[in-house]
């Protein structure tokens, strides 16, 4: 990372904090306001806030520990790697699992997860971009075969093949962005990735807060209560007007930012809606609660695991 582009990075951290501190101030007094019981909203709030203070401090070490492409590369490679093995956990363990599933689920963490990110490491993408979908997706029902357990086969293997594809696979899209060569682009190689992150979950962030407070006409009631109309709406266009004020973190106009960050937050929201079926159908609120006011990993990368791929496409399709 050149002195021009360090600086610019800790500028961009430098807001950020600031905003945090911002909201984090906002936060204390409304909970100070409150009095001792504090509404949920209040609670759901402030327990956001800090959960993104912790995310925020996650990337920054990751970035400021890469002195030079490679090692930022690793260190990004090793943050998703350690995302994907807490979000495998959480899919896996939300499923019911027979002994049958032992050797394949052992293949899944010890082998699947350390070499997709293997591979995004040494840039060899024509295998991690069907590693996953193509030879895991033959070898796991063949690991599965040791117990010769045959009850719910196609329901076991599927549950696995699932689990790696959305917290494996779709996620590990966002450390390979690093890797690519972007045509017309002279910032750092991280940003990108960076715009991702801060556009999709500030879209997540906004629909709630616009739901909240306009709210009226439910998306999907069954599936999702809390999202509206009014909430989808409001937050995807306000993180598109932020992907364009970011755009000097992008090869991307102004146009094109607006138009890419509306089509990252349409696809994650849907995924947010896919992941809240699976949840549905198994009777649960979240996946977990390994992040406070957050639940668990998959609450939080949800959105990304559908947006990732979709944009790493788009940009080594039309800017590589």
């Amino acid at each position: 990372m050149t002195p021009a582009y360090a600086s610019q990075t800790y500028l961009l951290f430098g807001i950020l904090a600031a905003i945090l501190i911002f909201a984090s101030t906002v936060g204390w007094v409304l909970k100070r306001r409150a009095g001792p019981v504090p509404s949920p909203v209040i609670v759901n709030l402030v327990s956001r806030i800090n959960a993104w203070w912790v995310m925020m401090t996650l990337i920054a070490v990751a970035i400021v520990l890469g002195k030079g492409a490679f090692i930022a590369l690793f260190a990004l490679i090793s943050l998703f790697a350690l995302i994907s093995l807490f979000a495998l956990r959480e899919f896996i363990s939300l499923l019911p699992t027979r002994r049958g599933d032992y050797f394949s689920l052992l293949i899944a963490f010890y082998f699947v997860i350390p070499y997709q990110y293997f591979l995004i490491y040494a840039d060899w993408y024509g295998m991690y971009s069907i590693f996953i979908p193509l030879y895991v997706f033959l070898l796991l029902p063949i690991a599965g075969l040791k117990q010769e357990d045959t009850k719910h086969f196609l329901e076991r293997s599927a549950k696995i093949q699932w689990g790696l594809m959305v917290s494996v696979y779709c996620i590990s899209y966002l450390p390979a962005l690093v890797t690519l060569d972007l045509a017309d682009f002279h910032g750092d190689k991280i940003w990108p990735a960076m715009w991702l992150i801060f556009v999709v979950q500030a879209s997540d962030v906004l629909q709630y807060v616009c739901g909240k407070l306009f709210g009226k006409h439910k998306v999907a009631p069954v599936l999702s209560p809390s999202k509206t109309v009014e909430g989808l709406v409001g937050g995807i266009l306000l993180a598109s007007g932020i992907g364009v004020l970011m755009s000097w973190m992008t090869p991307f106009s102004h146009l094109q930012a607006a138009v890419i960050a509306f089509v990252a937050c349409v696809f994650g929201f849907f995924g947010g809606l896919v992941m809240s079926a699976i949840k549905r159908d198994r009777g649960v609120k979240d996946w977990g609660q390994l992040i406070q006011g957050h639940g668990g990993m998959l609450d939080r990368i949800d959105s990304i695991c559908f947006s990732a791929p979709i944009f790493f496409h788009m940009l080594r399709y039309w800017w590589t």
